[in-house]
């Protein structure tokens, strides 16, 4: 049975820049993956110009990667061959650990049971991959010590599996679209990647290094830095944009069929009689003069690295779409950039409780714009992001969070000149006159006219390619997928979907929001590829290099 019927080139994929040896190394590390027998199909194609990056192909790569930000540039650094090994002079603060990295110094970590490594770790992840790769790369991190990383990298080129890449713009993903003034909320050595101390970077790029703590703008430059000096641009395709991803079936009494998409009604009515097949990518790709490319794909496995800022959370009340209602800190900081909040005598009301809020908070009081700042929440609830934070490290938030405490509304008193908390409060409506109604715990309500309102109460991810906008992944299936409230049901140590085969998931879909557990996904996901990739090997060799895919 023919693998597939190719319409063009495999190199095609590859074609958008000048180096034949790498080509040759993809090609070859294709013919590895899937046989010889796929490689003497392919090795008889003609080459074909193309006027495009990413061009309609029938020939199934084994991976693709959606999205293109810390998470998916780790996942590609990782399936590029990159190996972490135990430093010879390494010794791990944890000593049980360190007893457990002994037994296999020989191994990478890639190549050991990492269920038995992350045995007993603790950790601010749920994820216990993502909790013992963060303690192999910043020991104790949490009890604020700076330990260097015991491990070391090697590239091990056998070890490559061909993927792509796919996202809206340059490597970094979101932190290109993030305001430029605020600082990160981790240490800048916190958001490196392997392979590449942040730290050394920005000192060739700035001279004063004041703190540990870096702009948005960056660490998107590092990122796209990153992918160059790593070698990892053949695998990227930038501007891309995905309509959908799906699964084609094949019949199973008829070897000859074409593959076709069945619906989940139809499979549960006759299940047996389909064999799960391929993963089907389509989208388009847009050009500089903004006409759109459409493309096709086909995945073994499809990795979702897509993060969770793609589309703003609404409160869902009446009058959320008047424009004076924001949802997001880049507009917030563009009209205060361009002054059209400056020197308004009504405030701006700001509502949510986390960092996002309190850096809009930030923004409007160092620019004189008077604040509204609701909440639900008590000022004295444990779970606030502030209580997390220490004083001397992030002096800007425990600013804000101290005003959320002593400069709360009092019905016996006017609004403060400069700031006004609202704790347990919540917005009822906005009106066309630029008003808002709030309503406190006890059912008191207030209404107070406004110079622009900034909805800042978390995000969803953007999975509108996915069938059900991809609910049905998520612990719960009848709720949007959301990083901290129903994140991905993934397999703890491959990060494979639960509910799906062959899909993955990492980063802030899974809950890792922070980029220094979201490398402990690309680690599980190249453990689970890696390892399957041996298997289908050792079959290949046992039946003697068959015919097709094993």
């Amino acid at each position: 049975m023919p693998v597939w019927c190719c319409r063009c080139s495999l190199a095609g994929h590859f074609r958008n820049y000048n180096d034949t040896e790498a080509e040759g190394e993809i090609f070859n590390s294709l013919v590895q993956y899937f046989g010889d027998n796929l490689g003497q199909k392919v090795k008889a194609m003609p080459l074909v110009e193309e006027t495009s990056l990413l061009e309609d192909s029938s020939v199934p790569l084994p991976v693709v990667i959606i999205g293109n930000g810390p998470s998916g540039i780790c996942l590609s650094y990782m399936l590029s061959g990159y190996r972490p090994y135990l430093s010879s002079e390494a010794m791990h603060p944890n000593p049980v650990l360190h007893s457990k990295l002994e037994e296999a110094r020989h191994l990478s970590i890639v190549d050991q049971d990492l269920e038995y490594l992350s045995e007993g770790l603790e950790g601010r992840s749920s994820n216990p991959v993502a909790v013992l790769f963060d303690t192999l790369i910043h020991p104790d991190a949490d009890f604020g010590y700076d330990y260097p990383s015991v491990l070391h990298w090697k590239l091990e080129k056998h070890h490559y599996i061909p993927h792509l890449v796919l996202g809206k713009g340059p490597p970094g993903g979101a932190w290109h679209n993030m305001e430029g003034c605020m600082l990160t909320i981790s240490f800048g050595n916190w958001m490196e990647l392997p392979g590449l101390k942040f730290r050394d970077w920005i000192s060739s790029t700035r001279r004063n290094l004041k703190g540990d703590r870096v702009i948005p703008e960056e660490i998107a430059r590092y990122y796209k830095h990153y992918v160059k000096v790593m070698g990892l641009q053949k695998n990227f395709r930038e501007n891309t944009y995905i309509t959908s991803v799906s699964r084609l079936y094949r019949d199973q009494d008829d070897s000859d069929s074409q593959e076709r998409d069945v619906s989940t009604k139809h499979l549960q009515i006759d299940k047996s009689k389909f064999i799960k097949r391929i993963w089907e990518i389509r989208g388009y790709q847009q050009r500089a003069d903004g006409s759109h490319i459409p493309f096709c794909l086909f995945a073994e496995n499809v990795a979702l690295a897509t993060g969770t800022l793609d589309s703003p959370a609404h409160l869902e009340i009446e009058g959320e779409d008047f424009p004076f209602v924001l949802h997001s800190m880049p507009e917030f900081g563009a009209a205060v950039n361009k002054g059209k909040l400056c020197g308004k005598v009504d405030p701006v009301l700001i509502v949510g409780s986390g960092l996002t809020a309190a850096d809009a908070v930030l923004c409007a009081y160092n620019n004189n714009i008077p604040v509204i700042h609701v909440f639900r929440r008590r000022v004295t609830d444990p779970s606030l992001i502030f209580k997390q934070l220490p004083k001397k490290l992030y002096p800007e938030y425990h600013k804000v969070y101290h005003m959320m405490c002593t400069q709360s509304y009092s019905t016996d008193s006017d609004l403060l000149s400069d700031y006004t908390s609202f704790p347990e409060h919540h917005v009822l409506s906005f009106t066309s006159d630029m008003k808002c109604i709030l309503q406190s715990v006890s059912g008191l309500k207030k209404v107070f006219k406004l110079s622009a309102a900034v909805v800042l109460i978390g995000s969803h991810p953007n999975l509108s390619f996915l069938k059900e906008q991809g609910c049905y992944l998520g612990h719960n299936s009848s709720q949007p997928i959301t990083c901290k409230g129903n994140p991905v049901e993934i397999d703890a140590y491959t990060y494979e979907c639960v509910k799906e085969a062959n899909l993955f998931a990492l980063g802030p879909l899974v809950g890792d929001n922070f980029v220094r557990f979201l490398k402990g996904g690309a680690l599980g996901v190249t453990r689970c590829l890696a390892t399957r990739q041996k298997k289908r090997q050792h079959l290949f060799v046992e039946r003697g290099g068959g015919d097709g895919i094993a």
